[in-house]
């Protein structure tokens, strides 16, 4: 079925390429990311927006239990606190592929942070999916990936959802209480006018809600894959989405504006903006990182 609920326009920052929203219950804010533009953005209660420029490009964020954000970027894992003006990169796992660079990232309910890596010209099938545990030991779990997007969990956290947008193609793992991924399997193939299924997230009825670049919606899908709902939002490149709000019965849906021609930015005017509605059902707490 189609739900025509109002999607609200929420934070008009024409994004290059916003990602990763994530909110922070501590602070009652949403956080998002440009990630071409090589900028942080905070959204608080009373709709003020505020951005920071980093000094490199931040593909996902996660609020840290010590303070700060770990975060995925163009030169590996970093520690990041705003306050501080602290951006220190701490695991480079890839630095024998200089092309490559960290995409989206999710903590999953132990606090664990998982992140994939991505060519960033996509065309090699070059990114690997890691995870990095408390003690900032990190950790391959599968490879072979275009475009690395997600993760999600279920919300027992024993089910992981990982895209290869590229491919259209959302995998489910079995996790383990150690963080261990095992059974890879389709979950959902997508084609050829369906458009890409990128960043993503759970309801806590264990829906999993995906943004889809050129898709011009957000699709919530059951545990079993039967497609439930879509939402229609005014942008060709939503990328990605996260409940929030104080009873996190809010949908933050964040977009792109890259390689959108005038004719498109104009029927599209905001595009790379942040959106929300209220799609009647709630998320899940999210566990900040444990380290």
């Amino acid at each position: 079925m189609t739900d025509e609920s109002p999607v609200q326009c929420v934070a008009d920052v024409h994004a290059v390429l916003g990602e990763g929203p994530v909110w922070v219950a501590r602070e009652a804010a949403l956080y998002w990311v440009d990630i071409n533009a090589r900028k942080i953005f905070r959204l608080d209660g009373d709709g003020q927006v505020r951005e920071w420029t980093t000094p490199f490009r931040v593909g996902s964020l996660a609020p840290r239990s010590s303070g700060g954000f770990i975060a995925g970027t163009d030169q590996g894992i970093a520690e990041i606190d705003l306050d501080a003006g602290k951006f220190e990169i701490v695991l480079k796992p890839e630095e024998n592929l200089p092309g490559n660079r960290f995409n989206d990232g999710k903590v999953d309910r132990r606090g664990r942070f998982w992140a994939g890596t991505m060519d960033d010209a996509e065309r090699q099938a070059s990114g690997t999916l890691y995870v990095v545990d408390a003690g900032l030991s990190l950790s391959a779990v599968d490879g072979g990936y275009h475009v690395t997007n997600g993760p999600a969990f279920s919300p027992l956290g024993d089910t992981m959802y990982h895209s290869d947008s590229a491919r259209q193609i959302t995998y489910a793992f079995d996790i383990d209480a150690d963080g261990r991924a095992s059974n890879r399997r389709t979950f959902l193939q997508f084609n050829a006018g369906d458009g890409f299924p990128d960043g993503m997230t759970v309801d806590s009825e264990g829906c999993l809600w995906i943004a889809f670049w050129d898709g011009w919606c957000v699709r919530r899908y059951s545990p079993a894959g039967e497609w439930l709902e879509t939402i229609k939002v005014p942008v060709a490149r939503p990328t990605s989405c996260a409940f929030g709000g104080p009873d996190l019965d809010r949908l933050y849906i964040t977009s792109a504006s890259r390689d959108l021609d005038a004719a498109a930015l104009a029927m599209q005017p905001n595009a790379g903006g942040v959106f929300m509605l209220m799609p009647g059902v709630r998320g899940i707490s999210e566990a900040p990182f444990a380290g």
